[in-house]
Protein backbone atom coordinates (compact mmCIF):
# COMPACT_ATOMS: atom_id res chain seq x y z
CA UNK A 1 0.00 0.00 0.00
CA UNK A 2 1.43 3.37 -0.45
CA UNK A 3 2.25 6.03 1.88
CA UNK A 4 -0.63 8.36 2.52
CA UNK A 5 -0.38 12.15 1.59
CA UNK A 6 -1.24 14.18 4.11
CA UNK A 7 -0.99 18.31 3.95
CA UNK A 8 -0.47 20.08 7.05
CA UNK A 9 -1.93 23.88 6.68
CA UNK A 10 -0.38 25.54 9.75
CA UNK A 11 1.75 28.70 10.28
CA UNK A 12 3.01 28.37 13.96
CA UNK A 13 6.26 26.95 13.17
CA UNK A 14 6.65 24.76 16.48
CA UNK A 15 3.59 23.13 15.88
CA UNK A 16 3.68 22.20 12.24
CA UNK A 17 7.25 20.65 13.27
CA UNK A 18 5.90 18.38 15.76
CA UNK A 19 2.96 17.33 13.55
CA UNK A 20 5.15 16.05 10.56
CA UNK A 21 7.85 14.62 13.50
CA UNK A 22 4.35 12.69 14.44
CA UNK A 23 3.56 11.64 10.89
CA UNK A 24 6.66 10.99 9.35
CA UNK A 25 7.65 7.97 7.70
CA UNK A 26 7.12 5.08 5.80
CA UNK A 27 2.66 5.39 6.11
CA UNK A 28 2.41 8.89 5.69
CA UNK A 29 4.58 11.51 3.05
CA UNK A 30 3.72 14.88 4.67
CA UNK A 31 3.75 17.91 3.53
CA UNK A 32 3.61 21.34 5.28
CA UNK A 33 2.57 24.91 4.49
CA UNK A 34 2.16 27.89 6.15
CA UNK A 35 -0.73 29.93 5.14
CA UNK A 36 -4.23 29.60 3.48
CA UNK A 37 -3.45 30.69 0.21
CA UNK A 38 -0.22 28.15 0.00
CA UNK A 39 -2.38 24.90 1.30
CA UNK A 40 -5.03 25.59 -1.58
CA UNK A 41 -2.07 25.80 -3.98
CA UNK A 42 -0.56 22.77 -2.91
CA UNK A 43 -3.71 20.74 -2.88
CA UNK A 44 -4.67 21.45 -6.00
CA UNK A 45 -0.77 20.68 -7.36
CA UNK A 46 -0.88 17.44 -5.85
CA UNK A 47 -4.23 15.94 -4.23
CA UNK A 48 -3.96 15.19 -0.48
CA UNK A 49 -5.10 12.01 1.09
CA UNK A 50 -5.83 14.00 4.38
CA UNK A 51 -5.62 17.52 5.14
CA UNK A 52 -4.49 19.35 9.03
CA UNK A 53 -5.84 22.61 9.07
CA UNK A 54 -5.10 25.57 11.37
CA UNK A 55 -7.97 28.02 12.07
CA UNK A 56 -6.38 31.02 12.71
CA UNK A 57 -3.85 32.08 10.40
CA UNK A 58 -2.67 35.63 8.35
CA UNK A 59 -5.24 36.00 5.29
CA UNK A 60 -6.93 33.21 4.22
CA UNK A 61 -8.23 31.50 7.85
CA UNK A 62 -8.93 27.96 8.13
CA UNK A 63 -12.83 28.06 7.66
CA UNK A 64 -12.32 29.48 4.21
CA UNK A 65 -9.94 27.00 3.20
CA UNK A 66 -11.97 24.69 4.34
CA UNK A 67 -15.54 25.80 2.31
CA UNK A 68 -13.36 26.35 -0.60
CA UNK A 69 -12.04 22.93 -0.49
CA UNK A 70 -15.39 21.49 -0.22
CA UNK A 71 -16.47 23.38 -3.20
CA UNK A 72 -13.60 22.32 -5.37
CA UNK A 73 -14.90 19.53 -7.33
CA UNK A 74 -11.52 17.75 -7.27
CA UNK A 75 -10.65 18.47 -3.50
CA UNK A 76 -14.59 18.03 -2.34
CA UNK A 77 -13.62 14.49 -0.84
CA UNK A 78 -10.19 15.00 0.97
CA UNK A 79 -10.85 14.48 4.89
CA UNK A 80 -10.24 17.18 6.98
CA UNK A 81 -9.31 17.53 10.51
CA UNK A 82 -8.64 20.61 11.95
CA UNK A 83 -6.22 21.66 14.65
CA UNK A 84 -6.85 24.84 16.63
CA UNK A 85 -6.82 26.66 19.66
CA UNK A 86 -10.75 27.64 18.89
CA UNK A 87 -12.15 25.11 21.18
CA UNK A 88 -15.43 26.27 22.00
CA UNK A 89 -18.61 24.43 21.02
CA UNK A 90 -19.71 27.37 18.59
CA UNK A 91 -16.13 27.26 17.20
CA UNK A 92 -16.84 23.36 16.60
CA UNK A 93 -20.18 23.98 15.18
CA UNK A 94 -19.02 26.54 12.27
CA UNK A 95 -15.87 23.64 11.67
CA UNK A 96 -17.85 20.97 10.81
CA UNK A 97 -20.52 22.84 9.36
CA UNK A 98 -18.10 24.32 6.70
CA UNK A 99 -17.19 20.36 5.90
CA UNK A 100 -14.62 19.43 8.09
CA UNK A 101 -14.52 15.35 9.07
CA UNK A 102 -12.98 15.89 12.75
CA UNK A 103 -11.75 19.15 15.30
CA UNK A 104 -8.74 18.49 17.72
CA UNK A 105 -8.43 21.72 20.43
CA UNK A 106 -4.83 22.89 20.75
CA UNK A 107 -2.94 21.75 23.06
CA UNK A 108 -3.52 18.45 21.48
CA UNK A 109 -2.10 15.21 22.43
CA UNK A 110 -0.26 13.44 20.16
CA UNK A 111 -0.76 9.78 20.08
CA UNK A 112 -4.61 11.22 20.02
CA UNK A 113 -4.07 12.93 16.80
CA UNK A 114 -2.00 9.87 14.96
CA UNK A 115 -5.13 7.44 16.02
CA UNK A 116 -7.53 9.88 14.48
CA UNK A 117 -5.23 10.17 11.37
CA UNK A 118 -5.14 6.56 10.83
CA UNK A 119 -8.63 5.93 11.66
CA UNK A 120 -10.13 8.26 9.02
CA UNK A 121 -7.53 7.24 6.56
CA UNK A 122 -9.12 3.37 7.05
CA UNK A 123 -12.54 4.75 6.22
CA UNK A 124 -11.32 6.93 3.50
CA UNK A 125 -9.22 4.79 1.80
CA UNK A 126 -10.91 1.43 2.45
CA UNK A 127 -10.28 -0.16 -0.84
CA UNK A 128 -6.35 -0.06 -0.70
CA UNK A 129 -6.41 -0.71 2.64
CA UNK A 130 -8.60 -3.90 1.88
CA UNK A 131 -5.95 -4.96 -1.26
CA UNK A 132 -3.20 -4.75 1.66
CA UNK A 133 -4.84 -7.12 4.11
CA UNK A 134 -5.47 -9.58 1.08
CA UNK A 135 -1.28 -9.27 0.54
CA UNK A 136 -0.23 -9.04 4.32
CA UNK A 137 -3.20 -12.03 5.38
CA UNK A 138 -5.57 -9.46 8.02
CA UNK A 139 -6.36 -10.55 11.38
CA UNK A 140 -10.49 -11.28 12.02
CA UNK A 141 -10.47 -8.41 13.79
CA UNK A 142 -8.83 -6.28 11.09
CA UNK A 143 -11.11 -7.68 8.43
CA UNK A 144 -14.31 -6.22 9.73
CA UNK A 145 -13.35 -2.76 9.40
CA UNK A 146 -14.93 -0.88 6.46
CA UNK A 147 -16.75 -3.91 5.50
CA UNK A 148 -17.50 -3.56 1.87
CA UNK A 149 -20.70 -2.21 1.06
CA UNK A 150 -23.23 -4.34 -0.49
CA UNK A 151 -23.86 -3.92 -4.48
CA UNK A 152 -27.69 -3.16 -5.14
CA UNK A 153 -29.84 -2.35 -8.53
CA UNK A 154 -30.85 0.54 -6.83
CA UNK A 155 -28.58 3.13 -5.71
CA UNK A 156 -31.00 4.83 -3.87
CA UNK A 157 -31.68 4.45 0.30
CA UNK A 158 -35.25 5.30 1.17
CA UNK A 159 -36.36 6.17 4.49
CA UNK A 160 -40.37 7.21 3.71
CA UNK A 161 -40.07 10.49 1.95
CA UNK A 162 -36.16 10.78 2.56
CA UNK A 163 -33.44 9.75 -0.13
CA UNK A 164 -30.00 8.99 0.28
CA UNK A 165 -28.70 8.78 -3.59
CA UNK A 166 -25.28 6.77 -3.06
CA UNK A 167 -23.99 7.37 -6.15
CA UNK A 168 -23.55 11.13 -5.90
CA UNK A 169 -23.96 12.09 -1.80
CA UNK A 170 -27.55 14.15 -2.73
CA UNK A 171 -30.07 13.64 0.39
CA UNK A 172 -33.76 14.62 -0.23
CA UNK A 173 -36.10 15.55 2.29
CA UNK A 174 -39.82 16.59 2.07
CA UNK A 175 -39.88 19.63 3.57
CA UNK A 176 -36.41 21.00 2.24
CA UNK A 177 -35.47 19.22 -1.01
CA UNK A 178 -32.39 18.25 -1.88
CA UNK A 179 -28.89 18.53 -0.31
CA UNK A 180 -25.75 17.20 -1.56
CA UNK A 181 -23.37 15.92 1.84
CA UNK A 182 -20.12 16.20 2.56
CA UNK A 183 -18.24 12.82 2.83
CA UNK A 184 -18.73 12.59 6.96
CA UNK A 185 -22.11 13.64 6.55
CA UNK A 186 -23.21 11.18 3.71
CA UNK A 187 -20.93 8.11 5.84
CA UNK A 188 -23.13 9.38 8.77
CA UNK A 189 -26.90 9.26 7.49
CA UNK A 190 -26.21 6.23 5.40
CA UNK A 191 -25.33 4.52 8.46
CA UNK A 192 -28.19 5.57 9.86
CA UNK A 193 -30.37 5.29 7.34
CA UNK A 194 -29.25 1.45 6.61
CA UNK A 195 -29.62 0.41 10.32
CA UNK A 196 -33.72 1.61 11.15
CA UNK A 197 -35.19 1.34 14.90
CA UNK A 198 -31.59 0.55 15.73
CA UNK A 199 -30.41 3.57 18.70
CA UNK A 200 -26.75 4.11 18.52
CA UNK A 201 -24.95 6.16 21.47
CA UNK A 202 -22.18 8.52 20.72
CA UNK A 203 -19.42 6.20 21.39
CA UNK A 204 -20.63 3.33 19.15
CA UNK A 205 -21.40 6.04 16.07
CA UNK A 206 -17.47 6.87 16.79
CA UNK A 207 -16.78 3.67 16.56
CA UNK A 208 -18.63 2.53 13.05
CA UNK A 209 -18.67 5.65 11.30
CA UNK A 210 -15.56 7.44 12.44
CA UNK A 211 -14.01 3.94 13.04
CA UNK A 212 -12.06 5.36 16.29
CA UNK A 213 -10.69 3.04 19.24
CA UNK A 214 -12.25 3.15 22.48
CA UNK A 215 -11.81 6.13 24.43
CA UNK A 216 -10.58 8.25 21.01
CA UNK A 217 -12.60 11.03 20.12
CA UNK A 218 -15.43 13.03 21.75
CA UNK A 219 -19.09 12.87 21.93
CA UNK A 220 -19.40 16.42 20.90
CA UNK A 221 -18.46 15.26 17.85
CA UNK A 222 -21.32 13.65 16.78
CA UNK A 223 -23.45 15.79 18.34
CA UNK A 224 -22.64 18.67 16.49
CA UNK A 225 -22.27 16.48 13.26
CA UNK A 226 -26.39 15.80 13.97
CA UNK A 227 -27.23 19.09 14.60
CA UNK A 228 -25.71 20.42 11.19
CA UNK A 229 -27.19 17.27 9.70
CA UNK A 230 -30.46 18.66 11.14
CA UNK A 231 -29.99 22.28 10.11
CA UNK A 232 -29.77 21.18 6.80
CA UNK A 233 -32.31 18.97 6.44
CA UNK A 234 -35.67 19.43 9.32
CA UNK A 235 -38.08 21.79 8.71
CA UNK A 236 -37.75 22.45 12.47
CA UNK A 237 -34.31 21.25 13.33
CA UNK A 238 -35.17 21.94 17.28
CA UNK A 239 -38.00 19.27 17.07
CA UNK A 240 -36.90 17.05 14.64
CA UNK A 241 -38.81 13.96 13.01
CA UNK A 242 -36.17 12.43 10.76
CA UNK A 243 -32.72 12.05 13.02
CA UNK A 244 -34.56 11.72 16.47
CA UNK A 245 -33.12 11.38 20.21
CA UNK A 246 -33.91 8.53 22.98
CA UNK A 247 -33.31 10.58 25.85
CA UNK A 248 -29.93 8.57 27.55
CA UNK A 249 -29.28 6.53 24.75
CA UNK A 250 -28.22 8.29 21.75
CA UNK A 251 -29.99 8.30 18.12
CA UNK A 252 -31.63 6.76 15.66
CA UNK A 253 -34.26 6.89 12.27
CA UNK A 254 -37.43 5.10 12.60
CA UNK A 255 -39.45 3.30 9.78
CA UNK A 256 -42.09 3.77 11.69
CA UNK A 257 -43.88 5.57 14.64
Amino acid sequence: MRASNVLVIEDDTLVARTIERCLRGSEYRVQVVNSGVAGLQAARRKIPDLVLLDVMMPGMDGYTVCKEMREDVLLKDVPIIFLTAKNKVEDKIVGLSVGADDYLGKPFNVDELLLRVKAILRRTRPAEQANAHEKEGATESESKKNPPVPISSDPIVRIGEYTLDTRTYMFSSPKKGKLRLTPIQYTLLYHLMTHPNKIFSPALLLDEVWDYPSDTGSADLVRVHIKNIREAIEEDPKNPVFIKTVQGYGYTIQTED
